[in-house]
């Protein structure tokens, strides 16, 4: 199921420096979250597992599926929207795994993302956004299922989290220029891309061309790489969201939802 992804250059320093530790593996099968069988795996190529152990309770009924999983007692790694890197410090040393969807991806930009990985990894933070807001995610869910759905409401939470998670990575990838300039370069080259997208994005918000889950999503994917966010998400490129955590994206959802009705 795994196997040990080699690495040189820019993503091996990058581990020397930020997770000197933490395995960097290869999935031999596409994932979102993985089951407690295939999860189990990872013994082979660990020292130990201490499975995350959640309150079913932060969770309202409404919630998807995998996300219910997820606060079970069983040892799952992985939810949807992880994209093609996934993390998990369940195990020690912590593992980044790379999943196969990244095969036709531009070499330069799966290094980025396993870097990207390693630096989120070593900042002892939570796993997944439901770590992140605990019981709090009621309280986000209250706010914006009426209007986006539990569908909506948990794609919000990802991109929230992502958010976050980029407000203290940026520091680090802003950084890189000298000292790992090709994931720097990747990093950059990411950014630019987004940048075009972003400038659309208030317009086909409005015109209802793009779902509000969909656009946050977006913008905050930009955050770390520091771009200029569109109304309302610039207020989440915030030293008050780095300080205040899930309180703060919960009652930014709140203002936010109000001024929308």
């Amino acid at each position: 199921m795994f196997t040990e992804r080699p690495l040189d250059g820019d993503p091996a320093a990058v581990r020397d420096a930020y997770a000197p530790d933490a395995v960097v593996l290869n999935s031999a099968t596409d994932f979102e979250t993985l089951d407690p069988a295939a999860a189990e795996d990872l013994l082979l190529v660990t020292r130990s597992v201490d499975p995350l152990a959640l309150d079913p309770s932060w969770v309202p009924d409404s919630a998807p599926d995998q996300l219910r999983r997820y606060v079970g007692g069983e040892f799952t790694v992985g939810l949807p929207g992880d994209g093609g890197v996934a993390w998990t410090t369940q195990t020690e040393p912590a593992c980044v795994i790379v999943k196969p969807r990244l095969e036709t991806s531009p070499d330069a930009f799966v290094d980025f993302l396993v870097a990207e990985a390693l630096v989120e990894a070593s900042l002892n933070e939570p796993e997944q956004f439901v770590e992140f807001f605990g019981d709090s995610y009621r309280d986000l869910a209250a706010v914006t299922d009426p209007a986006i759905g539990a569908t909506g409401t948990y794609q919000l939470a990802v991109a929230l989290y992502d958010a976050y998670l980029g407000l203290q990575t940026r520091e680090a990838f802003e950084g890189w220029a000298e000292t790992f300039p090709a994931v720097y370069a990747a990093w950059a080259d990411a950014g630019e891309r987004l940048e075009p997208r972003l400038s659309e994005l208030s317009g086909e918000l409005a015109r209802g061309q793009t779902d509000f889950a969909a656009a946050a999503e977006l913008a905050c994917s930009a955050v770390k790489h520091g771009l200029e966010l569109p109304a309302p998400f610039a207020a989440l490129d915030t030293a008050a969201y780095a300080d205040h955590d899930a309180d703060y994206a919960v009652r930014w959802a709140e203002k936010t939802f109000e001024q929308l009705e």
